[in-house]
């Protein structure tokens, strides 16, 4: 993912070009630098010409899995975070964790064969599931794509891939992707908001994805926004995400377009929905509005508590336009603290599922840093 010269790791690093000389002199024995010439085709005054280094990208393989309520995508990267292979597969409503972990199988069966390369040839596989996910111990305490809770994702994936595994939440993920790959690599601190089928967060706080005590951190879609207000799919009422998600407009849209209930559900309600509204339906406008005077709320509330340099919106989602119109956006800017002069940048990244499939990735990457070199790496782009 680039070239760095020994000059500049330690002006950045703070430490002196001795130090950076061993240790880089070190990783290039091992195989996991490479030298090239920090000109590329220059040819040197005098002496040794000018090099620069590089992760060698051949060093291990990776894979990353999203699992999502459409589709669940996987992709295999090398070790300097290159694509190598991808594949997806149609999501089951709610299938039991048993039928998830072939799903996974085969995804990195199909992500290894497009590499070129034996699943065993893999050093670590990373996934990323919607819900509440312990990241230390790798159990999904609840997620809408199990048809069960409290699933030791991490175990039973090991256990049936034969190769060590870690999980997150996608939200998560999708900060991480956005750290390693995307606008977040000069940033200190950012969030990712991502609107799916539901509403997650991902906050980045010095250069590191922040979880919580318990990996619970910055749910955001089950923040409250109304007392007992909308049911919620965790169970409680109130909840942002209540107001936002596609379940939330699908309620709403059986009004608007006049359906009998239950006679169209889930995207393609949604989908009928945002037709409606673009061919002019004033009801259907008025939804996807209210909706977005919702999540500007919820924005807001990020922007005050945390202080963001830059706020991305992401997920698929996102192309429904009412949600991030100028209005919206406009109004994230009216309710943020008065000692702002202007709220934070705001990105709308349609990345989709892969987002999701490339942090997992960089998930598994930072793991396999972590054990070979030592670590924790989370926080630095290969």
């Amino acid at each position: 993912m680039g070239e760095v010269s020994r000059g500049q790791l330690a002006r950045e690093l703070g430490v002196s070009p001795a130090s950076v000389t061993t240790q880089t002199s070190e990783l290039i024995e091992q195989g996991y630098l490479t030298e090239v010439p920090l000109v590329p085709g220059a040819e040197p005054l005098r002496g040794r010409p000018p090099v620069a280094l590089r992760v060698a990208a051949g060093a291990h393989a990776v894979a990353g899995v999203k699992f999502s309520m459409r589709k669940h995508v996987a992709v295999a990267l090398d070790f300097a975070g290159n694509q190598i292979a991808e594949a997806c597969e149609p999501a089951r409503d709610r299938a039991p964790p048993g039928d998830q972990i072939e799903v996974l199988a085969r995804l990195i069966g199909s992500v290894c064969a497009e590499a070129g390369i034996g699943p065993g040839d893999l050093a670590q596989v990373g996934i990323g599931v919607p819900g509440f996910v312990d990241h230390a111990s790798g159990r999904v305490h609840w997620s809408p794509v199990f048809g069960a809770r409290d699933v030791d994702l991490a175990q039973a994936a090991s256990a049936r891939l034969g190769l060590p595994v870690i999980v997150d939440n996608d939200a998560n993920l999708a900060a991480l992707a956005e750290l390693w790959f995307g606008s977040g690599r000069t940033l200190s601190d950012f969030a990712v908001v991502t609107l799916e089928h539901g509403l997650g967060m991902g906050l980045v706080l010095n250069h590191r994805v922040f979880r919580g005590a318990l990996g619970l951190g910055v749910e955001l879609g089950h923040t409250k926004v109304e007392l007992d207000g909308a049911l919620c799919r965790c169970g409680q009422r109130g909840c942002l995400e209540a107001y936002v998600a596609d379940y939330a407009l699908a309620r709403e849209a059986h009004v608007a377009l006049d359906l009998a209930g239950g006679s169209v559900g889930g995207a393609d309600l949604v989908e009928r929905l945002y037709a409606e509204a673009k061919a002019g339906n004033a009801v259907a406008q008025s939804i996807f509005r209210r909706a977005g005077r919702y999540l500007a709320l919820g924005l807001a509330n990020v922007i005050n508590v945390f202080d963001p340099e830059l706020l991305i919106l992401s997920g698929e989602r996102m192309r429904y336009d009412y949600l991030h119109a100028q209005e919206t956006i406009a109004e994230v800017g009216g309710s943020v603290l008065p000692a702002r002069a202007t709220p934070p940048r705001i990105e709308v990244h349609a990345w989709g599922d892969l987002l999701g499939a490339h942090g997992a990735g960089a998930l598994a990457l930072g793991a396999v840093t972590d054990r070979r070199i030592g670590g924790p790496f989370e926080g630095a782009a290969a």
